[in-house]
């Protein structure tokens, strides 16, 4: 059952249980207006509008004070009595069981949703940690969502994660401050590939490159810096890349200005239908090495691009060119070409 299904099935369930509690409180309400116009009925000459609605009440919640409308000379009314003590303590009986449901029900249902989460982020290998999922943590997501990259968040912010669900129900999130040890760990940074430090501020990002980069000494962290002279700070801390996204928002507009074709290019890539990305690949220590050819320049899912070999990179290498371990692969394509060529290395090992 998909997320979206599943929302929609506790939402209809709650829904129920409301609309049941409701109907039961207008009962109630029927049922003390009938006891006291009964009791002023039954009851003796002189009896009060306000005494029956008391007799009304603790018959109904079976309280057992003594009698206020006095019945010991109508059998009647002592029947009217009995009948509104059945019908009001089974009406106000089933207006707490159905409360009770209604509470438990979405205290469970919490609870078995973090369960499952947590099981399945405790499943993943070579995932990403993305620490914040406001204005640009959203974008990161959306982007590891587009290019097949396995991902966990980890947010404060209850309202930002709600938002970021309302479109992508089947996101893995916990909720709490990244920076704590407990929750990285949660998120199975042992495992991760990467993590992301994108809060709003620049202290708690520092503290987040600092805790994963303890927890985890290969992990690479990218991070998120408003302020430029902070950017030594990060990196010292542990992060492997600090972004300023005022000083890349300069450039960018810079580049439009200057380049318009090349960003006109890159921004069709990233709206594309097909998901097209600049990607790398790795290529594993056991590979054997051999020729660039016998791996093929290109298929109908990607086109090899350039070869990172220590400090140097190789545009648009020759087919002579030696593929060797460490060696990084730059190639155009999409989610599925990319995994075709980390089939075609691991195929030469």
């Amino acid at each position: 059952m998909s997320g979206v299904q599943q929302q929609l099935r506790t939402a209809t369930q709650t829904g129920r249980v409301l609309l049941r509690i409701g109907w039961a409180l207008v009962v109630l309400l029927l049922l003390v207006l009938l006891g006291t116009l009964g009791f002023l009925y039954f009851g003796p000459e002189g009896t009060q509008a306000f005494d029956a609605f008391y007799m009304t009440a603790i018959t109904i919640t079976t309280v057992g004070y003594a009698e206020v409308v006095d019945l010991s000379q109508s059998h009647a009314g002592r029947v009217f009595a009995a009948f509104i003590g059945f019908a009001g303590f089974g009406t106000v009986t089933f207006i707490f069981s159905s409360l009770t449901v209604f509470f438990l029900e979405t205290d469970l249902n919490d609870a078995l949703r973090r369960r499952r989460m947590e099981r399945t982020i405790s499943k993943l290998r070579d995932h990403f940690v993305v620490c914040g999922i406001g204005r640009v943590g959203r974008n990161v997501a959306t982007e590891l969502m587009a290019s097949g990259y396995p991902f966990v968040t980890i947010e404060t912010n209850r309202e930002e994660i709600e938002h970021f669900l309302d479109r992508h129900p089947g996101l893995l999130y916990l909720e709490g401050d990244a920076s704590d040890d407990d929750q990285l760990i949660a998120a199975d940074i042992g495992d991760a590939r990467g993590v992301f430090a994108l809060t709003g501020d620049d202290s708690r990002n520092l503290m987040i490159c600092l805790t994963a980069r303890q927890l985890n000494p290969k992990v690479r962290i990218v991070a998120r810096c408003h302020e430029v002279r902070n950017t030594e700070k990060m990196r010292k801390a542990g992060a492997d890349v600090v972004v300023s996204p005022d000083f890349t928002g300069g450039m960018r507009m810079a580049a439009s200005m200057i380049r318009p074709q090349v960003v006109s290019f890159l921004d069709e890539m990233l709206r594309s239908e097909l998901n097209t990305r600049v990607d790398e690949v790795v290529v594993p220590q056991e590979f054997t090495p051999r020729p660039l050819a016998s791996l093929g320049r290109r298929s109908a899912q990607y086109v090899l691009l350039g070869v990172r070999a220590g400090p140097r990179m190789h545009f648009n290498p020759p087919d002579e060119f030696l593929i060797e371990p460490g060696q990084t692969l730059i190639l155009m394509g999409n989610a599925a070409g990319r995994k075709e060529l980390e089939a075609a290395l691991r195929a030469g090992a």
